[in-house]
């Protein structure tokens, strides 16, 4: 029998290897390989998939336990199931019926303070109601970050020339580490990676991925062939080849090395490191904010490095990276535009659109440590029509900064849902507007590959499956009203 000191020991020693991750993502409910929403019958033998190892059970049963523990702090006795993306004839089977999708009608008001009164300043927003909202946010759906976190202190590890495509360039591998004075047990570090033009004329503005490791994103690669360089939707220059064409320095971070992405890590990571190695409380911060938290003291180390730019520094997410990219643009005003890809349910999807992925989903055992120990009463005995904000409104917190929302069809994407980030991006609009800023200037869901990208809500739904790929190049374009490099490039 393994304990639940050997698996804490086991994550923190990153011995979860891609394959154990692979499996525990991919053999949920509705994760990464049930995001395609199938155009044809399944096969009536689908191929078996192989026998957990005892390492990848014991870390199920570790995640099961402890979200027991937290429906029995709630008092909950059962939850709702989350939508079924593998068995149509279940009585929960996903939806991917329109008519179907509108169960909790009407979205709560941004500009409508607790008290009932209304928000008609840009003051009041940011005195009031604003604070309102992340409030809710920390306290029902994502979990309070605490208050006193470690510092981290950025090693550069290495610094390497080199050409991609044909932009001359460096890299830097960095460590950040996290002081864990207070905790020992557990060691913390930060995977980064900083890659930034090697004759530029002054500092970059840098587009910061959100990503698996290449280790992680092979083992899947036959579930998920889109995400595959050469794959559908996936052809053509690399997003790297892309932002450094228009003199810019992209950066990747690895939010896996810090939090893992299952319920066994919560008492190991950034977020077992703060608690002593103890269980969560019912209020505390989820992985998504940990993640957040990450890319945030990536910022922190940018602000320090001459080669980049840290007042125009973008974020990108795609998925759970996705979900993560918004919050942090919500939670972190220094990011100066965020492309959000495919984020779904807990990501810029409403709650309340009943399409693909949903929250009882995330609510599940497989998913439940994205999101504080609160958001679960929401899957029983409550309903999303009874949570008190949308993502609608943690849209409206990035406010007045540009975010760029993008998924793929509903035949490859559906898991994702589309229309329902794109009703949420239109719910956030009041607040743009009251701010000053321009919104997506419709209501009206547009045909696909229609790329709205006129005003600070940026939105476009490709043809392809769950990628970022194809919106790559709209996003750019959409970014290139924002972020500038530097006037001329230096002679080699």
């Amino acid at each position: 029998m393994i304990s639940s000191n050997s698996i804490s020991r086991f994550i923190v020693s990153l011995g979860l290897s891609a394959m154990v991750l692979a499996f525990l993502v991919l053999s949920e409910a509705g994760p990464l390989a049930a995001q395609t929403a199938p155009t044809t019958p399944p096969p009536a033998s689908p191929p078996a998939r192989p026998a957990p190892t005892p390492e990848q059970l014991a870390m199920r049963a570790a995640a099961e336990k402890d979200h027991q523990r937290l429906m029995d702090l709630l008092g909950i006795k059962e939850l709702r199931p989350g939508a079924d993306a593998h068995n149509p004839k279940s009585p929960n089977a996903v939806n991917y019926d329109e008519s179907k999708a509108n169960v909790y009608p009407g979205l709560p008001d941004p500009l409508l303070l607790k008290n009932g009164k209304r928000v008609t300043s840009a003051k009041l927003w940011w005195a009031k109601r604003r604070p309102e909202i992340v409030e809710d946010f920390d306290g029902e759906i994502l979990g309070r970050a605490p208050a006193n976190l470690p510092k981290v202190t950025w090693e550069v590890v290495s610094a390497t020339p080199g050409v991609i495509g044909d932009v001359p360039v460096v890299t830097k591998r960095l460590t950040g580490h996290v002081d864990n004075s207070a905790w020992p047990q557990i060691a913390v570090n930060i995977d980064l990676t900083l890659t930034t033009p090697a004759h530029a004329a002054g500092p970059v503005p840098v587009i910061m991925e959100l990503a698996f490791s290449d280790e992680f994103m092979a083992a899947i690669a036959k579930s998920i062939p889109e995400m595959s360089p050469g794959g559908p939707g996936n052809r053509g220059p690399s997003w790297q080849q892309q932002v450094l064409a228009r003199g810019w320095g992209y950066a990747i971070l690895s939010p896996t090395s810090f939090q893992a992405d299952n319920g066994a890590g919560l008492t190991a990571g950034i977020i077992g490191l703060v608690n002593k190695g103890q269980p969560r409380k019912l209020d505390d911060w989820g992985t998504l904010r940990a993640w957040a938290w990450g890319a945030s003291r990536a910022l922190d180390y940018f602000e320090t490095d001459k080669a980049v730019d840290a007042r125009q520094v973008g974020i990108e997410g795609h998925s759970r990276f996705g979900k993560t990219a918004l919050v942090t643009m919500a939670y972190d005003p220094r990011f100066a535009i965020g492309y959000i890809s495919s984020s779904g349910t807990g990501g810029a999807k409403l709650y309340r659109h009943v399409f693909g992925e949903q929250l009882e989903n995330l609510a599940g055992a497989g998913e439940y440590h994205w999101m504080g120990g609160n958001f679960l009463k929401y899957a029983g005995p409550l309903t999303p029509g009874d949570l008190p904000v949308d993502s609608h409104e943690l849209i409206a917190l990035v406010a007045p900064r540009p975010v760029f929302i993008g998924a793929g069809t509903t035949a490859g994407d559906g898991w994702a849902d589309a229309r329902g980030m794109f009703l949420a991006e239109v719910g956030a609009g009041p607040v743009y507007r009251l701010l000053g800023k321009k919104d997506l200037g419709t209501a009206e869901f547009p045909p696909i590959e229609t790329a709205l990208i006129d005003g600070d809500l940026g939105f476009r739904q490709h043809t392809f499956g769950h990628t970022p790929a194809p919106n790559w190049p709209t996003f750019l374009d959409f970014a290139s009203r924002y972020l500038y490099a530097p006037a001329a490039a230096k002679a080699p």
